[in-house]
């Protein structure tokens, strides 16, 4: 997620030993899905909501530390490589999967459907002709598509670095890790709930929906149908799912019964399914209290971008926080805004150190700033920072 945008038996999954320190509220466990020693079946989940008291989201420790596509400030992002290690940092939440279907119908684990920046599609010269222009809601975008491919195809390619010149270190690990999909997600889920001793909770994304609907591959009724497989589409259960679409998070609300999220990008921005269905609504229009109302009579919270609730000034530093949280509070809604991370770029103005594109800011000083409007949680590509930052706030 964070940007309105954009294994099979052999694969090694380093970081598959228990998690090495010690989680915030790891105590709390949300039910749901499968537990320690259980398997992933809907009996489970009943079964786990009775030992554990049944709140699921609500019992998550706030504010919530949400691994963003992982850990992906230390490793290629939607890796297994990258979960693991966001759950050995601590991340009480992983964002296991930004979905996107293949040209065979399976669902895969991708930033974005065009997968030249995020695989080694361009070193395979058998994959040279699929490169292709295509208009992805909106913008034309040159490359390689997982709509393209098969699944077999895909799991020839390997995983690199989406932004190599922000975080070089991360190049280390190009060619590790296979393109997951949302079946071994989900069965990865249950193995590290299994061997970490806590439920292990994801957040996954429908990507680009409405443009996958139009191709025939539409997102929802294959999400729900792996959710069912796995016993994990209940109210309770371990896995939230988000949308930049509100219409898909209004689909998956008639399929399954999991706690939905509408994602909200930039406030002059229209959400890709209003554009086709001619809904003149802007994310503007979203964040009032009326449309907070609407999006509350079918979801369970929001992720806004970071300037929907502290806006920034023309010179990047932050301004005064607007009224989002406690609107969105006062409609019963959670706010999980995205994407904090460490490296000056990505940071407010006001708190970066130098202008080294790699190097870090005052990353704790702005989380600090964040959490002090009440948001219950964060996404972040520094889970260790936000759980340190997290720390601090709770106990100052």
């Amino acid at each position: 997620m964070a940007t309105q945008r954009t294994q099979g038996s052999e694969e090694q999954r380093p970081g598959a030993s228990l998690g090495r320190r010690a989680v915030l509220g790891a105590a709390v466990l949300g039910a749901g899905g499968a537990v320690i020693g259980l398997p992933g079946t809907a009996a489970a989940a009943e079964q786990a909501a009775e030992q554990y008291g049944g709140r699921g989201y609500k019992d998550l420790p706030v504010p919530t530390i949400i691994g963003h596509r992982g850990a992906s400030g230390y490793r290629p992002e939607h890796t297994f490589g990258s979960y693991e290690l966001a759950l050995d940092l601590g991340a009480h939440v992983v964002e296991a999967g930004d979905l996107v279907p293949t040209k065979d119908g399976h669902i895969v684990c991708r930033h974005e459907p065009e997968i030249g920046g995020t695989t080694d599609v361009a070193d395979h010269p058998e994959f040279a002709d699929r490169k292709t222009t295509k208009v992805l809601d909106g913008v034309s975008t040159t490359g390689w598509f997982t709509e393209d491919f098969t699944l077999a195809e895909l799991k020839t390619l390997r995983a690199i670095e989406r932004i190599p010149a922000n975080r070089p270190h991360n190049t280390l690990y190009n060619g590790r890790w296979e393109i997951p999909t949302f079946e071994e997600v989900l069965q990865w889920q249950d193995e590290q709930t299994r061997k970490r001793g806590r439920q292990v909770w994801i957040y996954p994304e429908t990507k680009h929906p409405t443009y996958f609907r139009k191709l025939g591959l539409g997102l929802e009724e294959r999400v729900a149908k792996l959710l069912r497989k796995y016993g994990k589409d209940k109210k309770n259960s371990p896995v939230i799912l988000q949308s930049f679409e509100p219409s898909s998070i209004q689909r998956l609300n008639k399929l399954v019964d999991n706690p939905l999220v509408v994602l909200l990008s930039s406030a002059n921005s229209r959400p890709w399914d209003f554009v086709e269905a001619g809904d003149p609504r802007t994310v503007a229009d979203l964040v009032k209290p009326e449309g907070l109302k609407w999006i509350a009579s079918y979801a369970q919270g929001i992720g806004p971008t970071l300037d929907l609730v502290i806006p920034k000034d023309a010179s990047g530093k932050l301004t005064t926080p607007t009224t989002l949280v406690a609107d969105a509070h006062a409609a019963g809604l959670i706010l999980h805004p995205y994407t904090m991370r460490n490296e000056n770029p990505f940071l407010p103005a006001d708190f970066r150190k130098g202008t080294d594109p790699t190097a870090y800011g005052d990353a704790f000083g702005a989380f600090k700033t964040y959490f002090a409007t009440g948001i219950d949680g964060v996404f972040t590509d520094n889970a260790d920072t936000g759980l340190l930052a997290r720390a601090d706030f709770v106990n100052g």
